[in-house]
């Protein structure tokens, strides 16, 4: 089935034969659902810390980080914020001149409100000899949405979402980057250093770091701190291949083998790549100005110290569990794996001392995580879960409505039904009790991809995406839920979103 030349390409990206053959036979026979226990709910998988108890976690963290331990903010920034202008490039090619969507009406009556405005405006100044007010006045509505999309205005059709002006500020306004520099200052910098990471797209390097670059310094003056910027593409040995409808590989029209990114799961591999004792992970389009801010840190140091303060008992039982250990440390033990981390074994109960021994320490000797959900409010995406491992094991995971079988009417009154919604607010631990780094891609639930049609060139085609990367990728960590307040998530889907309060 595959030619030399095919070959040739597999080695150039770094994929394998055998990585093909197997991608190749997922789509034939598809992935399984998930076996759901429940949806996690406070009390049953989620917690909600009270006032007390959430200066107690900030004060772990705080006493953490004075310890000198490599703290790291990584940001998954790759891609074009192409999808937030969906509306604005169907305006472009649709047959009439003026507003007439309401959401091309909201968007040219508040277009002042936009932080980018003041760009725009000199922008059509530059190419079109007049400023937006004269433009809109003329009936030129078009000219105004092709100077902020196209290539020769700001581009902002093609430009990197973490690039583009969010907020405005008496000293000028901000893009997400900057605002996630603030952040790294704010919650996790550790004996006077910020450590972020960024992963960026290839296209977008050079003008991403060059950015950063030009950032970084005004934020490290004004917050009294040192950064230390990195970045990383997704890397081409993630890609998967595509497949024809009858499951046989998908060819561009030179004959060569067409391959698409993996989806964000692939990004477990520039996690891996990365040296901390914690990591801060969170989207790019999800900050707020600095009025807004200081909620979102105490809740970023509250989940931090829920990590760190159960990563330390955990690291104690298991130098404990390295000697001889009674019946009744075994049991404490347990209670600990199965109310705290909220991992239940129905078969732990009839294991003997030493079988119960072995099952603990493979437990506890694993990437810890704790994940903030926010009350559901409604938004498309994935929420928390109690399910069923490959093991026989229920646990706590992050699911999307695609792994769950709809034809199971249980399972999807539990989807449905949720009271909480994973807003991709993620603080994780990835070195074991000995202090040496987990290889995070032995921690992938492979079954847990997704298959998705797609088309090229008028073809259609089927398209394999990895295990996402804090849903399948993290399925063997322990993982805990903090119910963290709907302040703290506020991503910008659609350009219009930049006009809420929150981001004004």
């Amino acid at each position: 089935m595959l030619s030399q030349q095919d070959l040739k390409q597999l080695a150039q990206k770094g994929i394998s034969e055998e990585q093909v053959k197997v991608q190749l036979e997922e789509f034939k026979t598809g992935f399984p659902f998930l076996k759901l226990d429940a949806a996690a709910s406070i009390g049953n998988g989620i917690v909600a810390p009270s006032d007390s108890e959430r200066k107690t976690l900030v004060k772990a963290w705080d006493d953490y980080k004075a310890k000198g331990r490599k703290v790291v903010k990584f940001v998954p920034a790759s891609g074009a914020a192409s999808r937030m202008f969906k509306d604005m490039f169907a305006f472009l090619d649709a047959p009439y001149d003026v507003p007439t969507t309401d959401f091309e009406k909201i968007y040219f009556a508040h277009i002042e409100s936009f932080a980018f405005f003041k760009e725009l405006d000199a922008m059509c100044k530059k190419n079109e000899g007049k400023g937006v007010k004269e433009l809109i006045a003329d009936g030129k509505y078009k000219a105004v949405v092709k100077n902020m999309l196209s290539a020769d205005g700001m581009n902002y059709g093609q430009l990197p979402k973490g690039m583009l002006l969010f907020h405005n500020y008496d000293e000028g306004a901000r893009t997400p980057m900057e605002e996630h520099l603030v952040e790294g200052a704010l919650y996790a910098e550790s004996k006077g250093e910020a450590n972020v990471h960024f992963t960026v797209s290839h296209e977008h390097m050079d003008f991403f770091e060059k950015k950063v670059a030009e950032k970084k310094d005004y934020f490290a003056k004004k917050y009294g701190i040192h950064y230390n910027i990195s970045f990383s593409e997704q890397k081409p040995s993630t890609d998967t291949i595509a497949a024809n409808p009858d499951n046989t590989p998908f060819r561009n029209s030179d004959g060569t083998l067409l391959f698409r990114p993996g989806g964000h799961g692939a990004l477990i591999q520039n996690l891996n790549d990365i040296d901390a004792d914690v990591i801060f992970i969170k989207n790019i389009d999800n900050v707020v100005p600095d009025r807004l801010k200081p909620e979102t840190v105490e809740y970023k140091q509250v989940i931090a110290g829920v990590l760190v303060t159960l990563q330390a008992k955990a690291f104690d039982y298991l130098r404990e569990l390295e000697g001889e250990v009674s019946h009744d440390k075994l049991q404490e033990i347990l209670k600990f794996v199965q109310n705290d981390l909220c991992l239940r074994n129905p078969k732990a109960a009839a294991m003997d001392d030493k079988t119960l021994k072995t099952y603990l320490c493979e437990k506890l000797n694993r990437p810890m995580r704790v994940c903030g959900v926010v009350k559901n409010v409604g938004e498309p995406g994935g929420g928390p879960f109690l399910t069923y491992n490959q093991d026989g094991t229920i646990s706590l995971q992050i699911l999307e409505s695609s792994q769950i079988d709809k034809s199971n009417e249980a399972y999807m009154r539990m989807f449905t039904e949720g009271t909480h919604f994973n807003p991709v607010d993620l603080v994780c631990a990835v070195k074991n009790y000995k202090g040496e780094h987990f290889d995070l891609p032995k921690y992938v639930d492979k079954t847990t991809g997704f298959i998705s049609s797609k088309s090229k060139s008028g073809k259609e085609l089927k398209a394999l995406e990895l295990p996402g990367l804090w849903n399948g990728a993290m399925s063997n960590w322990n993982t805990v839920f903090v119910e963290v307040p709907l302040g703290t998530f506020n991503p910008v889907k659609t350009v219009n979103d930049l006009l809420r309060d929150q981001h004004q």
